[in-house]
C-alpha cells in the first residue's frame, strides 16, 4: 500500500516558481560565503572580540527549538503592539494582548526564541525565561505623536533585558531617515553594553526615506538594503534582520529622480554580483553581512490570503541565498493558535529539508 501525504510539499507550496527557485545557481558563488551549520558559533564567533558569555549567549540560541544545532534560526518577534499599535497588531487575535500567548506561540511553535519589548518579557520572565531565549527589542517606533513621525526611540536599557533572562536584544536604525544619526549612535553604544554583559545583539536594518519611493519602492532595492545591512554589521550585530529584496538600483533611482549625485555604488553590482533573481538579490544581502559571517534573517512581512505560501517562499530564497533564517510575526499571531504553529512548522521544514541546498 503506498502511503501519501496530505499536506502539500515544498514544492507545490511554491507553485509555478518551484524549479527557478530549488534549481536556481546563483551569480556570486557560495564559496564567497560563510554559511550556516551546527558548529557556527564555534567556527564564526570564537575568533571575535565576543566575550565568552556571548558566546554562550550565542549558543543557546543556535541550540533551542525544532531547528537547534542547525546554524539556522525561526524567531518569532511581536514588537508590533508598539510599532503598529496594540489595535492594529492583535485585534484580528485578541489572545495576544495577553503576553503569556506570546511566550506560549513561540514554544509551541518550535522557536529558537521570541524577541518582543521590555514589557512582554517583564510581564512573564521568572515563568519563562529558563524555557526559550529572551530577545528584548530595545527601541521602537510610537504613532501617538501628531503628525505621526519614523523614528526609533529607546523604551529600554540593555540592564534590564540583562536582568529579565534575555540571552540577547534587537533593535531597529531606520538608516535614510532624519534621525538615522542619533540611531546608530544610540545602539551602537548599547550594542556594545550588551556584549560587555554577554547578550547577543540583532540589527533591524530598515531603510526610511520618502525619496526611496520613485517608480517603484527602493525600501526594498538589494544595494540600498544591502548597505544598511553593511552599516549594521559595522556597529557589531551578530544577526542581520532584513526585509526580502524585490528589486535593485536604488541609489541610481534616487540620483535620477533628484537630479542630484547620491551616495556611493559601483557598476558591478548591477552587471557582475546581482541579476533579477531573488537568490541573488538576497545573496548580496548576505554578501554585506561580512560575507555571512553575521547571519542574515529575513522577515515574514505582513499577513495576507497566501501566508503559507509566502512563508515558504521567503524561507527558500533565504536559506538558498545563504541566509539563517526566518523571523515571522503577524503571519503566525493574527491568526488560529494552532495555524500559527502550523506555518512555524511549515517554515521549519524549509531549514530541514537536506534537497533544498544553498544555490
Amino acid at each position: 500500500m503506498v502511503v501519501t501525504s496530505s499536506s502539500p510539499s515544498i514544492a507545490e507550496w511554491l507553485g509555478p516558481e518551484a524549479d527557478d527557485l530549488l534549481g536556481y545557481t546563483a551569480k556570486i558563488p557560495k564559496s564567497q560565503l560563510h554559511l550556516p551549520g551546527a558548529d557556527w558559533v564555534d567556527r564564526i564567533f570564537t575568533q571575535t572580540d565576543r566575550n565568552p558569555q556571548v558566546l554562550r549567549s550565542l549558543q543557546q540560541l543556535y541550540s533551542t527549538g525544532r531547528l537547534a544545532n542547525t546554524g539556522y534560526l525561526s524567531i518569532l518577534p511581536v514588537d508590533q503592539g508598539i510599532e503598529h499599535s496594540g489595535a492594529a497588531s492583535f485585534a484580528p487575535n485578541l489572545i495576544y494582548f495577553d503576553p503569556q500567548n506570546i511566550i506560549e506561540l513561540a514554544i509551541a511553535g518550535s522557536c529558537n526564541a521570541v524577541a518582543t519589548t521590555l514589557g512582554v518579557l517583564g510581564m512573564t520572565s521568572r515563568k519563562y525565561a529558563h524555557k526559550i531565549p529572551f530577545i528584548v527589542k530595545l527601541n521602537h517606533n510610537e504613532l501617538l505623536t501628531y503628525p505621526n513621525q519614523f523614528d526609533q526611540l529607546m523604551f529600554a536599557s540593555v540592564e534590564q533585558a540583562w536582568n529579565l533572562g534575555a540571552v540577547a536584544v534587537g533593535a531597529t536604525i531606520y538608516f535614510g531617515s532624519p534621525g538615522a544619526a542619533k540611531q546608530i549612535q544610540d545602539v551602537s553604544k548599547a550594542f556594545a553594553r550588551a556584549h560587555e554583559l554577554g547578550l547577543a545583539t540583532i540589527l533591524w536594518c530598515y531603510l526610511r526615506s520618502s525619496v526611496f519611493k520613485q517608480d517603484q519602492d527602493y525600501h526594498l532595492s538589494a544595494d540600498l538594503t544591502g548597505q544598511a545591512n553593511h552599516l549594521g554589521v559595522t556597529i557589531e550585530a551578530d544577526i542581520i534582520k532584513q526585509k526580502l529584496p524585490l528589486n535593485n538600483g536604488g541609489y541610481k533611482a534616487v540620483t535620477q529622480a533628484t537630479g542630484e549625485k547620491y551616495g556611493k555604488t559601483h557598476d558591478l553590482v548591477y552587471s557582475e554580483l546581482t541579476t533579477e533573481h531573488p537568490i541573488d538579490l538576497t545573496r548580496y544581502q548576505v554578501l554585506n553581512c561580512y560575507a555571512g559571517r553575521a547571519g542574515l534573517i529575513n522577515s515574514g512581512g505582513a499577513s495576507g490570503e497566501n501566508d503559507f505560501a509566502e512563508a515558504v517562499r521567503t524561507a527558500v530564497i533565504n536559506k538558498r541565498a545563504g541566509g539563517c533564517g526566518l523571523i515571522s510575526g503577524r503571519k503566525t499571531f493574527q491568526r488560529d493558535f494552532k495555524e500559527g504553529i502550523k506555518l512555524f512548522h511549515l517554515i521549519q521544514d524549509v531549514y530541514l529539508d537536506n534537497d533544498i541546498t544553498i544555490a
